[in-house]
């Protein structure tokens, strides 16, 4: 369904006065640049083509990277910069002061951000018609969710044992599929969770690079808490394709 929704997206009319060469230098904006508009991308972050973070990194490959650097930038005769309001600042101030337009995007942390940001991002890149079909599949994804039929506690744990907050995109992925969060953004060992475990662990896909971080989240103590993996491209950033998120959660 989302794909399809994509698909007609950018089947979609551009007007004539809109931005034609936009730079994204953010992970997350390069996914909503490649979802929204492709055909206006002079270049993405480097970030684009992993992966393992990235939505959209398929299609990213297809498309110029550019690092962040002004000069690097300017030689691509942008006429938009898509940025976050974190990461690259001093980069994005000294294009500011070339007089090159900048949008800086909101990264929500819940599915009616997701909405709004679609919406800030279709509008900024001149194809505001674009964004309701995107909106629209996110939320079928989310009314085709079937929640457990009994109370069902889970932890978001993360490298380094970070948990999911209940205000963070993760949270909100954890409540829309009808689990019930049982950490509030604190780290936890293995020992915290050996001592009070959820009826759900939820953990990142396998990195194709392990760490010690990592290795925390593989501990032999923790494999009679049954558990779930999600792709980190999912959650990284917010975007629509996010719901995909509370699908997997959901089966």
């Amino acid at each position: 369904m989302f794909l399809l929704c994509l698909a007609l997206v950018l089947l979609l009319p551009i007007p004539s006065q809109a931005a034609r060469r936009v730079v994204s230098l953010n992970l997350c904006t390069d996914q909503m640049l490649v979802l929204l508009a492709p055909e206006k991308i002079a270049a993405l972050s480097d970030l684009s083509r992993d992966p393992t973070l990235s939505f959209v990194a398929t299609d990213a490959v297809r498309y110029p990277q550019v690092r962040a650097s002004a000069e690097a930038v300017l030689a691509l005769r942008p006429d938009l910069i898509l940025a976050a309001r974190y990461g690259a600042q001093t980069t994005v101030a000294l294009l500011e002061r070339r007089g090159v337009p900048v949008r800086r995007l909101a990264l929500p942390e819940d599915f009616p951000g997701i909405a709004r940001l679609t919406h800030d991002a279709a509008q900024a890149l001149g194809v505001p018609e674009r964004a309701e079909p995107l909106i629209a599949a996110m939320r079928v994804t989310l009314a085709d969710v079937e929640p457990p039929n009994h109370r069902t506690t889970a932890i978001a744990w993360e490298p380094r044992g970070y948990t999911a907050a209940a205000t963070s995109l993760m949270g909100a992925v954890l409540t829309a599929a009808g689990l019930t969060n049982a950490a509030t953004g604190q780290r936890l060992g293995a020992e915290a969770l050996l001592r009070h475990p959820p009826d759900l662990l939820i953990v990142p896909d396998t990195p194709v690079f392990p760490s010690l971080a990592t290795d925390l989240l593989d501990a032999p103590a923790l494999r009679g808490i049954p558990r779930r993996a999600l792709p980190p491209a999912l959650t990284i950033c917010a975007g629509p394709f996010t719901a995909q998120a509370v699908a997997l959660l959901a089966r």
